[in-house]
């Protein structure tokens, strides 16, 4: 039986055993000091916002969160930086650029949003290195079938980089939410490497549907399959087929800093869904380290 960890402190221990030399996340954020702290305080009200609380468990300066990444083990991660309004993009995109410059194990990522402009952003990220990109159509509250972001979205899928896109109804449903909204993007742009942020959730089943029709759709882990998030997100009662019919379409995502419980749980969960005979340690060195590496070229 396989067992994970039962705390972070155990995490650097248990990657050993799995004999992966670190974790890659696909999935966590790093933004500058402003925005981070807008959105911890956007957090500090989730009880208004979603109904419960969500204490930001790693709500620490920024230098602490690289070290208690480096603690756990994670050789690679992508700080997804992401706009809420117009005007922020290019500037995000930047930071983020220079924090891989700065950080080794960061790789360099970029972000963009529907304004004149877009496509030279991401241009612009692509020849300065990123090699991911991440969008967040819930909190920016845009159509991603914006004529503004086509360009966009055909030069990612030319240039075979991923982007990570939150476009599910969780945790709280937008105006251009869903992803039967979103497979639109992708029946114009079939060869998008398209990472689903949180599994898609709440369709996870659909985007499992996605993956079948679509070979360059991944799901991420964030926040699936945790008890903070079953309550209102169920896994598929076929899950375990879901997973073992594509076990190199699925990657570690966390969201490291703004979990409400620690890193170590994140992954007592995937570890909950290799004990499947048809899964095992080989899913679990996959998901963990091998298919989140070789779409971040790392």
């Amino acid at each position: 039986m396989i067992h994970g960890p039962a705390s972070d402190a155990e995490i650097p221990e248990w990657i050993a055993a799995l004999g992966i030399d670190g974790l890659v996340d696909i999935h966590l954020h790093f933004l500058p000091k402003p925005v981070m702290d807008k959105v911890w305080a956007y957090f500090d009200q989730a009880e208004e916002h979603y109904g419960v609380a969500w204490p930001v468990y790693y709500r620490t300066p920024e230098e602490e969160r690289i070290e208690t990444l480096r603690s756990f083990g994670v050789r690679r991660f992508a700080p997804l930086v992401y706009p809420h309004k117009p005007g922020m993009a290019e500037w995000l995109t930047s930071w983020a650029l220079e924090f891989a410059e700065r950080v080794p194990e960061a790789v360099p990522t970029g972000t963009f949003y529907p304004e004149p402009g877009a496509l030279s952003v991401v241009d612009g990220a692509l020849r300065a290195g990123a090699r991911c990109f991440k969008a967040h159509v819930q909190v920016g509250a845009y159509d991603p079938r914006d004529e503004l972001l086509d360009g966009v979205w055909g030069a990612l899928a030319d240039a075979g980089v991923p982007v990570v896109v939150h476009c599910g109804h969780g945790p709280l449903k937008g105006a251009y939410t869903g992803l039967r909204l979103f497979e639109e993007i992708l029946v114009r742009h079939p060869n998008l490497t398209l990472v689903l942020a949180h599994a898609g959730m709440p369709e996870i089943a659909f985007a499992f549907e996605l993956a079948r029709k679509y070979p360059r759709v991944y799901l991420d882990t964030t926040m699936v399959g945790v008890e903070f998030t079953l309550r209102g997100n169920p896994l598929p009662p076929d899950w375990a087929d879901l997973l073992a019919e594509f076990p190199d379409r699925v990657v570690l995502g966390t969201d490291f800093p703004n979990i409400p419980y620690s890193y170590a749980t994140q992954l007592q969960a995937i570890v909950g869904w290799a004990a499947d005979d048809r899964l095992g340690e080989p899913f679990l060195r996959a998901v963990l380290h091998d298919t989140p590496a070789k779409l971040l070229s790392v």
